[in-house]
């Protein structure tokens, strides 16, 4: 008898896109589904594993026959529902929330059409897989997880089945996939005698897959003959038609000792951290919008009884899901693909848009505010669950002079007029600092006044911005920053000219396969010049204008009378091919630790110069170099998610320019016509927090959340109502737990209320809803997301779920 098996599972890995449009991709699914069908039909003992929710409402809403079909599979036992996602996502690049929604609307989709949820996490084919999800996979009903980048030789693991645990000790069973998750016509025999030298004691049982894939396809008639075939050649082990549960049931009846990797699984396809910024930024802000969005609908609701628009939300979280699938998100499809991401983020962000104005224009409308002839009230709201002190800046009409800021009490605000956005007259943009309260808003008044107090300008010229606590120098000739001065701490952090864009040659594919860093300098952008464009009380600005080849960067370093972080607004117009741009900064920092913001966490990172994956932070903290004390740096940004360390450097890389879909080991043609990516004109926003300390301390979590989900404004008039003018809907009594998430439930009219540990430190937390008179007290372990459950009655008890809102 036969001690050893290989499992093999039929699947086809279907990408929706890639060197093909989505449309393309809905007929294949139709075909390979098909083809699995018709295959069950001949042979018996046939079982088919899928994933991807998204691939089956394209079915529901297309051949409802066919769905049917299949529905009848599944409850045979036939059809095997895995991955229990919306899509098969890069599972480095989008959001915590993003992870959440894509077990939320995939496992919810499942359960309602088939009755089933998947058990295994399945990305066979995502390019590395960050160090929180084992947490997010767990709480959204799955103990196991395959994959199969990054490859043995990418990343080292203790064995192809081990315990892969996160910050909060969550632990799901991981498989990596050995060679390959599919087969092309009559490889069958050869997959299957490489698998087999992979059956090492003490596991007797591996999975291989079988399967046309990437275009879909799915096993092949000779496919499963040849596995009848194979399985009685007695030298072989036992070939049984299986699934990824009926593998995991029998691995976890022999309570084998697995080890344990507490890691992200990374590095392979380093270049999509970085290509395609359009889509990165695409991505960013349509996360941030629709959280944004469903924070203030589900408030509204609750208090004015404006409609929460449920269904269109969920609609535009499945597009920006649909839209993170590997080869879309990580820049690497054709270049026709990203008109179709563009236009599906665009009907996502204009729902959220939407919706989000509906929310604040039916709360602002019900602010008392009193009649005061030429009074113009401005209600500023602050989605985040902390009080913030941010940077407003909107266009207003009719400013006079002489015209001043009060907030709801009286007091004056100092407050700056810049460029407007409008070149026509009667048009003026103002900037301030407000001061918002906890998840709500305050009213802010432009009055006439005759007696107005002056506030000091920043101290400012064409090279250097002076406020109380930082002094930046700007070096004319290079347009580099050349020193970063605490003068509080009386220290220099910088060890060399920062902000320093440079251009690094780059000829690797899309993906930059085999390439772990970007070294090869071959130039900087020079200064053109360096002028003062805005100076005043709440902010002074120093425009630089650099150059390289036909490509120009304009940086305008921005420093607020009030804040300590420095915002870089950038406007780049790049020209170059085969080059990639990287801005960097040296800090006089030793015994240094890396820190990279990952989806709802943080990892550790060695500073040895490897491109990694990040959100909206980065940080180094540890010894100042000269003074001995704490110190550091955070880099935050509003749509980067590539970036690298070396020694005591910090980098964001802002581009890379390779050819569109282009794929190793194809050489393009040296007088080839190509169409590069990211050529043209892209705007983003670098901002740069020195501290004492290190990051934690420092708010460097809330300060990039403020930068990426920004308060919103609506000029309002004077009318009666039952709210005050300043209010707070939300607070938590704890600096390292926020709420990043207000939504109306998917099955009710319960409030769904997210929070998550953000300093990797366990505590105890009270999250207050004033209004309601709610209080939710809970332990957060380290790292932990916590999901609550808030019925309307308020005499029903609060009660805590898993990411699917389900009470376990």
């Amino acid at each position: 008898m036969k001690e050893k098996t290989l499992h093999m599972i039929g699947n086809a890995h279907l990408d929706p896109v890639w060197l093909w449009q989505w449309q393309e991709g809905f007929q294949e699914t139709k075909a390979t589904f098909r083809s699995a069908l018709d295959r069950m039909k001949e042979y018996p003992d046939f079982v088919f594993t899928n994933s991807s929710a998204a691939n089956y409402e394209w079915i529901e809403n297309n051949e409802p026959e066919m769905f049917e079909e299949i529905k009848q599979r599944i409850k045979e036992g036939r059809w095997e529902i895995v991955g229990g996602w919306w899509i098969q996502p890069d599972c480095n690049l989008p959001s915590g929330e993003s992870f959440v929604r894509q077990g939320l609307y995939g496992q919810r989709y499942f359960q309602e059409k088939f009755g089933v949820t998947a058990k295994v996490g399945y990305n066979v084919d995502s390019f590395g897989h960050h160090g929180m999800l084992p947490q997010i996979l767990k709480k959204s009903g799955m103990d196991y997880y395959i994959f199969m980048r990054p490859s043995p030789q990418e990343k080292g693991l203790p064995g192809r089945l081990f315990w892969w645990e996160s910050d909060d000790q969550s632990r799901v069973l991981a498989y990596r996939i050995p060679f390959e998750y599919c087969t092309w016509g009559k490889d069958v025999e050869k997959h299957v005698r490489r698998n087999t030298g992979e059956l090492k004691a003490p596991f007797n049982d591996l999975m291989c897959f079988y399967g046309v894939g990437n275009h879909g396809g799915g096993p092949t008639k000779e496919n499963i003959e040849s596995i009848k075939k194979l399985d009685r050649d007695l030298k072989l082990p036992n070939l049984v038609f299986s699934t990824p549960n009926q593998f995991f049931d029998e691995i976890m009846k022999k309570n084998l000792p697995f080890p344990v990797v507490h890691d992200d699984l990374q590095h392979h396809a380093s270049g999509c951290y970085a290509v395609h910024s359009g889509i990165k930024k695409w991505n960013r802000e349509a996360e941030n919008l629709l959280q944004k969005a469903e924070k203030f609908s589900a408030i509204a609701n609750w208090i004015t009884g404006q409609k929460y628009p449920l269904s269109e939300y969920d609609r535009a979280w499945k597009n920006v899901l649909f839209n993170q699938f590997h080869d879309i998100l990580a820049g690497t499809s054709l270049e026709a693909a990203y008109d179709d991401a563009r236009n599906m983020h665009g009907e996502a962000m204009s729902i959220a848009s939407r919706g989000l104005n509906y929310a604040l224009q039916s709360l602002s409308w019900r602010i008392d505010i009193e009649e005061e002839a030429g009074m113009k009230p401005i209600v500023v709201f602050n989605p985040h669950s902390w009080n913030s002190k941010v940077n407003v800046e909107l266009e207003v009409g009719g400013l006079r002079e002489g015209d001043i800021l009060v907030d709801q009490e009286g007091n004056q605000i100092p407050i700056q007029t810049v460029q407007s956005q409008a070149t026509a007259g009667g048009r003026f943009r103002i900037s301030f600092i407000a001061d918002l309260p906890s998840m709500g808003y305050r009213v802010y008044k432009i009055i006439r006044s005759e007696v107005t107090k002056e506030y000091p300008t920043i101290k400012a010229t064409d090279h250097v911005l002076e406020n109380d606590a930082f002094r930046i120098e700007i070096d004319p000739v290079t347009g580099f920053i050349k020193s970063l001065f605490d003068k509080i701490k009386n220290l220099e952090l910088l060890d060399g000219p920062a902000a320093r864009p440079v251009v690094i040659e780059d000829r690797s594919d899309t993906w930059s396969h085999n390439v772990l860093q970007y070294k090869n300098e071959v130039g900087t952008f020079k200064a053109k010049s360096a002028k003062l464009v805005e100076s005043g009380p709440v902010k002074s600005v120093i425009r630089v204008t650099s150059e390289y080849g036909k490509s120009t960067l304009v940086q305008e370093f921005t420093m607020y009378k009030e804040l300590d972080q420095i915002d870089v607004h950038c406007t780049l117009n790049w020209q170059e091919q085969f080059k990639l741009l990287k801005i960097k900064f040296p800090v006089n920092i030793i015994f240094r630790k890396a820190t990279y913001e990952i989806p709802y966490g943080h990892i550790v990172r060695e500073c040895n110069g490897e491109e990694e994956p990040g959100q909206n932070w980065i940080d180094i903290s540890g010894t100042h170099l000269h003074t001995g004390e704490m110190y550091g740096l955070s880099l935050m940004n509003d749509g980067k998610y590539s970036f690298d360390i070396h020694n005591k450097e910090m980098s964001i890389t802002i581009l890379r320019s390779p050819i569109y879909a282009h794929h190793d080991p194809t050489v393009p043609e040296k007088d080839g016509h190509y169409s590069f990516i990211d050529q043209g004109i892209q705007k983003f926003t670098y901002s740069m927090l020195p501290h004492t300390g290190n990051w934690e301390t420092a708010g460097t979590v809330k300060r990039a959340a403020e930068l990426n989900q920004k308060p919103v404004s609506i000029i309002e008039t004077y009318h009666k109502g039952s709210l005050p003018q300043i209010d707070s809907f939300i607070t938590v009594d704890v600096d390292n737990v926020i709420v990043s998430v207000v939504k109306k439930a998917e099955d009710n009219d319960d409030l769904i209320i997210r929070a998550y540990e953000t300093a990797n430190n366990g505590t105890t937390a009270v999250i207050q809803l004033p209004k309601w008179n709610r209080s939710i007290k809970a332990e957060f372990n380290p790292s932990e997301i916590k999901t609550f459950r808030i019925p309307r009655d308020s005499f029903k008890d609060v009660l805590e779920t898993n990411l699917l809102e389900w009470v376990e």
